[in-house]
Protein backbone atom coordinates (compact mmCIF):
# COMPACT_ATOMS: atom_id res chain seq x y z
CA UNK A 1 0.00 0.00 0.00
CA UNK A 2 2.96 2.57 0.95
CA UNK A 3 4.48 1.86 -2.81
CA UNK A 4 1.25 2.50 -4.30
CA UNK A 5 0.48 5.57 -2.58
CA UNK A 6 4.79 6.50 -3.59
CA UNK A 7 3.51 5.58 -7.43
CA UNK A 8 0.59 7.54 -7.03
CA UNK A 9 1.87 11.03 -5.76
CA UNK A 10 4.79 11.02 -7.85
CA UNK A 11 2.00 10.76 -10.84
CA UNK A 12 -0.30 13.49 -9.31
CA UNK A 13 2.81 15.79 -9.54
CA UNK A 14 3.67 14.99 -12.85
CA UNK A 15 0.00 15.63 -13.92
CA UNK A 16 0.01 19.02 -12.17
CA UNK A 17 3.07 20.38 -13.85
CA UNK A 18 1.44 20.03 -17.22
CA UNK A 19 0.36 23.29 -18.76
CA UNK A 20 0.75 26.83 -18.78
CA UNK A 21 2.88 28.66 -16.22
CA UNK A 22 3.71 32.31 -15.82
CA UNK A 23 6.39 33.89 -14.22
CA UNK A 24 8.04 37.33 -13.65
CA UNK A 25 11.63 36.99 -13.36
CA UNK A 26 14.66 39.10 -12.98
CA UNK A 27 15.91 40.08 -16.41
CA UNK A 28 19.23 42.19 -17.20
CA UNK A 29 19.95 45.57 -15.84
CA UNK A 30 17.03 44.68 -12.74
CA UNK A 31 14.16 44.58 -15.19
CA UNK A 32 11.97 41.83 -14.69
CA UNK A 33 10.44 39.94 -17.80
CA UNK A 34 7.45 37.93 -18.39
CA UNK A 35 8.36 33.90 -18.96
CA UNK A 36 5.61 31.83 -20.26
CA UNK A 37 6.57 27.71 -19.38
CA UNK A 38 4.42 25.39 -21.52
CA UNK A 39 5.28 22.02 -19.68
CA UNK A 40 4.27 18.49 -20.61
CA UNK A 41 5.48 15.56 -18.52
CA UNK A 42 4.94 12.02 -18.99
CA UNK A 43 6.32 10.28 -16.18
CA UNK A 44 9.89 11.51 -15.24
CA UNK A 45 10.08 12.73 -18.29
CA UNK A 46 9.57 16.95 -18.84
CA UNK A 47 9.51 18.67 -22.56
CA UNK A 48 7.79 22.05 -23.59
CA UNK A 49 8.62 25.47 -24.17
CA UNK A 50 9.75 28.60 -23.00
CA UNK A 51 8.76 31.80 -23.93
CA UNK A 52 10.40 35.29 -22.32
CA UNK A 53 8.10 37.58 -24.36
CA UNK A 54 10.63 38.19 -27.31
CA UNK A 55 7.79 35.94 -29.47
CA UNK A 56 10.56 33.25 -30.03
CA UNK A 57 9.51 30.39 -27.84
CA UNK A 58 12.66 27.53 -27.34
CA UNK A 59 12.66 24.11 -26.42
CA UNK A 60 13.68 22.81 -23.04
CA UNK A 61 16.19 20.26 -22.90
CA UNK A 62 17.18 17.07 -20.50
CA UNK A 63 13.70 17.48 -18.74
CA UNK A 64 13.34 15.23 -15.70
CA UNK A 65 10.80 15.27 -13.30
CA UNK A 66 11.77 13.69 -9.44
CA UNK A 67 9.06 13.40 -6.92
CA UNK A 68 8.26 17.67 -6.66
CA UNK A 69 11.17 18.61 -8.10
CA UNK A 70 11.54 19.70 -11.41
CA UNK A 71 14.84 20.53 -13.75
CA UNK A 72 15.74 21.23 -17.43
CA UNK A 73 17.78 23.48 -19.72
CA UNK A 74 17.11 26.11 -22.19
CA UNK A 75 20.65 26.69 -24.71
CA UNK A 76 20.47 30.37 -26.24
CA UNK A 77 22.95 32.12 -28.34
CA UNK A 78 24.35 35.26 -27.71
CA UNK A 79 27.01 36.91 -30.24
CA UNK A 80 27.62 33.62 -31.88
CA UNK A 81 27.99 31.68 -28.67
CA UNK A 82 25.90 29.16 -27.03
CA UNK A 83 25.04 29.86 -23.28
CA UNK A 84 23.19 27.13 -21.26
CA UNK A 85 21.00 28.33 -18.66
CA UNK A 86 20.01 25.53 -16.35
CA UNK A 87 16.35 25.81 -14.57
CA UNK A 88 15.51 23.93 -11.12
CA UNK A 89 12.26 24.36 -9.53
CA UNK A 90 9.92 22.72 -6.51
CA UNK A 91 6.63 22.07 -7.57
CA UNK A 92 3.43 22.89 -4.44
CA UNK A 93 0.36 23.36 -5.74
CA UNK A 94 -0.21 25.74 -8.10
CA UNK A 95 3.28 27.45 -7.66
CA UNK A 96 6.67 26.61 -8.49
CA UNK A 97 9.54 28.22 -6.94
CA UNK A 98 12.79 28.04 -9.62
CA UNK A 99 16.29 28.73 -9.66
CA UNK A 100 17.71 30.03 -12.57
CA UNK A 101 21.76 30.02 -13.22
CA UNK A 102 23.71 30.43 -16.25
CA UNK A 103 26.74 27.89 -17.09
CA UNK A 104 29.88 28.03 -19.65
CA UNK A 105 29.94 31.57 -18.98
CA UNK A 106 33.04 33.24 -17.62
CA UNK A 107 31.71 36.18 -15.59
CA UNK A 108 27.89 34.82 -15.46
CA UNK A 109 25.29 36.46 -12.97
CA UNK A 110 24.97 34.93 -9.81
CA UNK A 111 21.63 32.24 -9.59
CA UNK A 112 18.63 34.16 -9.45
CA UNK A 113 15.03 32.70 -7.65
CA UNK A 114 11.64 33.39 -8.73
CA UNK A 115 8.25 32.00 -8.92
CA UNK A 116 6.04 30.31 -11.53
CA UNK A 117 2.34 30.20 -11.17
CA UNK A 118 -0.25 27.89 -12.92
CA UNK A 119 -2.18 30.12 -15.89
CA UNK A 120 -6.03 29.35 -15.32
Amino acid sequence: MTALLGILSVAAVAADITGKWTAEAPGRDGNTVKNTFVFKADGAKLTGTLDNGNGNPVDIADGKVDGDTITFNVVRSFGGNDIKIAFKGTVSGSEIKFTRSIEGFDGAPPPVEFTAKKAN
